[in-house]
C-alpha cells in the first residue's frame, strides 16, 4: 500500500515537473538597456547640455563662495594675534557663517533633494516615459511575458543577443538605427 502510494507521488511530482518545464519553455523573455536607448534619443544631448551648464554655473558660484572663506581664513590667520578677543570671535562666527551657507548653498543644489535632481528628473521623465511606453507596445505586440532592463546594474548576468530588443525600441521611437552609432 504505502508503495502505491510512493508510487503515485513520484508520478504526479514527475508530471508536475513537466508541466511546469512546459510552461517555462513557452515564456518569451527580452531585454532593453534604457540607459543605452535614451542616450541615442536626439532630445536627451540638448537635456544634458542645459544640465551641464545649470550645473556648472552653481559650481562656480560653489567656487567663489569657496574662494571668499579660504580669503577670510587666509586674513584671520595673518591677523589672528592683532586681534582682540572680541575681533578674533567675530571673524571666526563670521568664517563659520560662511561655511554654513557654502554647505547650505551645496546641499540645495545638489543635495538628495537639491534642484539639480528635480530639474534633472523633470526634463528626463518625458523621454523615460516615451520608452517605457514603446517598451510597452512591444511587449504587447509580440507577446513577452518578461523585459529585463540591463542598465543600472539589475543583476542580469547573462541573456542572449536574440532577445535583445533596443533596435525594435529605438525604431519604435521613430529613431534611424542605421545613423545612430553605438
Amino acid at each position: 500500500m504505502r508503495e502505491q502510494v510512493y508510487i503515485k507521488t513520484c508520478l504526479i511530482a514527475l508530471l508536475l515537473c513537466l508541466v511546469g518545464t512546459a510552461a517555462a519553455q513557452q515564456q518569451k523573455i527580452g531585454y532593453v538597456d534604457t540607459d543605452l536607448i535614451i542616450a541615442k534619443i536626439p532630445e536627451y544631448q540638448g537635456i544634458e547640455d542645459q544640465l551641464r551648464q545649470i550645473s556648472q554655473r552653481w559650481r562656480n558660484e560653489l567656487d567663489q563662495m569657496q574662494q571668499e572663506i579660504d580669503a577670510l581664513k587666509e586674513d584671520f590667520e595673518a591677523k589672528e594675534i592683532l586681534f582682540t578677543d572680541d575681533i578674533r570671535k567675530q571673524r571666526q562666527q563670521e568664517i563659520n557663517t560662511k561655511i554654513r551657507q557654502h554647505e547650505q548653498y551645496f546641499q540645495s543644489k545638489f543635495g538628495p533633494d537639491g534642484e539639480y535632481f528635480q530639474k534633472q528628473k523633470e526634463l528626463l521623465e518625458p523621454i523615460q516615459r516615451k520608452v517605457y511606453e514603446a517598451i510597452n507596445r512591444i511587449a504587447q505586440r509580440e507577446g513577452f511575458d518578461f523585459i529585463f532592463d540591463r542598465s543600472g546594474g539589475t543583476g542580469l548576468l547573462y541573456s542572449r543577443q536574440d532577445w535583445n530588443l533596443n533596435e525594435k525600441v529605438l525604431v519604435e521611437l521613430g529613431i534611424d538605427v542605421n545613423q545612430v552609432s553605438n
